[in-house]
């Protein structure tokens, strides 16, 4: 099988698909692996390094993305890249197509791509196993981005998250209490910010409170409770989940006006949808914007600018989905684990994936 390795285009985004050890593993496996000029530099990783473990350099994208039999992506190709797939292909990376273009989907569709969403494969429990380890990092950024912004010279009113004493720390309100809502809670609380959790599921406040010795405020995310923290809070993060589905808008323009001014919002549901009615897309080259008079940030691909730590992690999890895939070929790795059929978004010209099939039926 012709495996490739992309450079990532978006903006700032300097993860890769697969490391120089993943590409040796392949490669002694009796496969051929492909991998663009300078893919692995924000990373850490050289051209010398993938020639050195058996890799091949192609020197533009629609070299690479014409050899792919398997192409290893981080994030949903641009439209270019949609233009250099050919028939047949199969792409695995971050794709979140719920909230991309519909004619994305169409291309992917037209040409028979297989595509598989690092994002939504899913074991028979829930568990999102290639997810998890990218919100864990995401989670402990969180923190020091609200710190950096709370910041006078980043727009912010100047606050220190841990407060000294005489000076209480900030309130921090975290919606949603999954992987990386829970990340985020540990950082903050470490550093000394007072923090107020919310879900809408009971029994996981009650892992939480558990979880957190009842140092960390839960509460149960009705409008009125998120309405109320809103009222108080210096840092609001979203952190809002529905895998493959456009995330739902909890927090209205009228709840956002309640924040007062210069009060930081960090929307990590952006990738898919966001969360606030305020929310829009921005880049690291460009990460906030007001509205309201509220600092948003809403950068996609937020762990994009840690690229060693992030590559290892989404690495460390996605292997085995990878290696199934070179072994088998995609139709009998989707037969014989449930997990990466779960995780499939299109296959021989046709949607796979529930949640996406409602998206752009909504949509229409």
């Amino acid at each position: 099988m012709n495996i490739c390795i992309p450079k990532e285009r978006r903006d700032s985004e300097y993860r890769v698909g697969l490391t120089p050890a993943g590409v040796q593993l392949l490669v002694q496996a009796g496969h051929t692996v492909f991998v663009e000029h300078e893919a692995g530099l924000g990373s850490g990783f050289s051209d010398h390094d993938y020639q050195k473990n058996g890799g091949q350099i192609a020197y533009s994208g629609e070299e690479v993305y014409g050899r792919a039999d398997l192409l290893l992506k981080v994030v949903r190709p641009l439209d270019q890249e949609f233009d250099w797939m050919r028939e047949g292909q199969t792409v695995m990376g971050f794709l979140h197509l719920a909230s991309g273009r519909p004619s994305k989907i169409e291309k992917l569709l037209k040409k028979n791509i297989t595509a598989i969403g690092f994002d939504i494969i899913q074991e028979e429990n829930g568990r999102l196993p290639v997810l998890v380890p990218l919100s864990q990092v995401a989670g402990r950024m969180v923190p020091q981005v609200a710190a950096t912004l709370s910041q006078n010279n980043h727009g912010g009113n100047g606050f220190a998250l841990g407060g000294i004493p005489g000076i209480p720390p900030a309130d921090v309100a975290i919606l949603g209490a999954g992987t990386v809502g829970r990340m985020a809670a540990r950082t903050f609380q470490g550093m000394g910010a007072t923090v107020h959790l919310l879900d809408n599921d009971l029994e996981t406040l009650h892992e939480v409170d558990r979880e957190f010795c009842g140092k960390i405020n839960t509460m149960v995310a009705y409008d009125f409770n998120i309405a109320r923290v809103c009222s108080f809070a210096d840092v609001v993060v979203g952190a809002i989940l529905q895998p493959g589905s456009r995330t739902p808008v909890i927090v209205s323009r009228e709840m956002v006006k309640r924040l007062h001014s210069r009060s930081i919002i960090i929307d990590l549901s952006i990738d898919q949808g966001g969360c606030f009615e305020t929310s829009r897309p921005t880049s690291h080259s460009n990460p906030t914007y007001l509205d309201e008079n509220v600092i948003h940030y809403c950068v996609p691909n937020m762990t994009g600018v840690l690229g060693r730590t992030a590559t290892h992690a989404m690495n460390n999890a996605s292997w085995p989905f990878i290696k199934l895939i070179a072994q088998l070929g995609v139709e009998r790795a989707m037969e014989e684990n449930s997990a990466l059929r779960k995780g499939t978004y299109t296959h021989n010209g046709k949607i796979m994936h529930q949640a996406l099939d409602n998206a752009l039926t909504g949509r229409k």
